[in-house]
């Protein structure tokens, strides 16, 4: 299909991002790798008037330690986060994550801070951050305000993003040696996930288990009492509120939520 038409602006920095996106406002999409916006544009269930191309800005395409934390530049490529020994050595999980996103052609293309901005609950990358304890950088005209990855998500693509902001960085701690895991089943390799577990020590994140990227609360819960892994794992689909579609029934997707929590702990072990 072809998208409703649209003006192009690209922009050289941040601050003239901003400022387009303060001129538009809501008629404005920013568009950094496109995997998500272009389909959906196609399909015209986005109908943008002014499409903001954030692809020149490499001052967001960096990964470094400062103190505690892993910075993540929000345009950094999932191809180049599951190179970055920086992150491999600090933050493994989500560079192992990066590195299975869909395939090499997304991988070489889309962004993390995309990807969290989008807020689908079947992205991987969102339950690594939620499961990380990690917070993202948002900058606007007021300034800049940090939003703990536990308060981003707050419904089927809905963040509490304003029209004239950005995601500029991506913020974890620096794992201190800290068990890590990562499960999920796919249809195919490059397909979303059916359902997925991202664990980071007793940390769960859950892929695909609801309208929103969420956390195993239950399941942490348990373990912080000194449960089993198996004993923490049955409690994995508790609270979460999975689809039941053609691909996978609400039944079948708690059914793997429990068996991909309890390798992915066994994992982190």
């Amino acid at each position: 299909m072809i998208p409703a038409q649209f003006s192009y602006r690209r922009a050289s920095t941040v601050d003239e991002a901003l400022s387009l996106l303060g001129e538009y406002g809501d008629d404005a999409k920013l568009l950094a790798g496109g995997h998500s916006l272009l389909p959906l544009m196609k399909l015209r269930l986005a109908t943008p008037e002014v499409l903001v191309d954030l692809g020149p800005l490499d001052e967001l395409r960096y990964v470094r330690v400062e103190g505690d934390t892993v910075a993540i530049g929000a345009l950094s490529r999932y191809h180049d986060l599951q190179q970055d020994e920086t992150l491999r050595t600090h933050a493994p999980l989500v560079a192992h994550v990066a590195g299975v996103v869909g395939d090499q052609q997304v991988r070489h293309r889309g962004t993390i801070g995309g990807s969290l901005a989008h807020a689908d609950a079947a992205a991987d990358l969102p339950a690594a951050i939620l499961a990380s304890d990690g917070e993202l950088v948002v900058r606007g005209p007021q300034g800049e305000r940090r939003i703990p990855a536990a308060e981003f998500f707050l419904g089927p693509f809905t963040t509490p993003l304003e029209p004239d902001e950005l995601v500029t960085e991506i913020r974890v701690p620096v794992s201190t040696g800290t068990g890590w895991g990562f499960e999920k089943f796919t249809r195919r390799a490059i397909d979303w996930a059916i359902v997925g577990v991202a664990v980071v020590g007793k940390s769960v994140g859950l892929i695909n288990m609801g309208g929103t990227p969420l956390r195993a609360t239950a399941t942490e819960q348990a373990l912080a009492s000194g449960a089993s892994v198996a004993d923490a794992a049955a409690l994995a689909a508790e609270g979460a509120s999975p689809l039941d579609e053609p691909h996978a029934s609400a039944a079948y997707r708690s059914h793997l939520a429990r068996v991909l929590t309890a390798r992915a702990l066994e994992q982190a072990a």
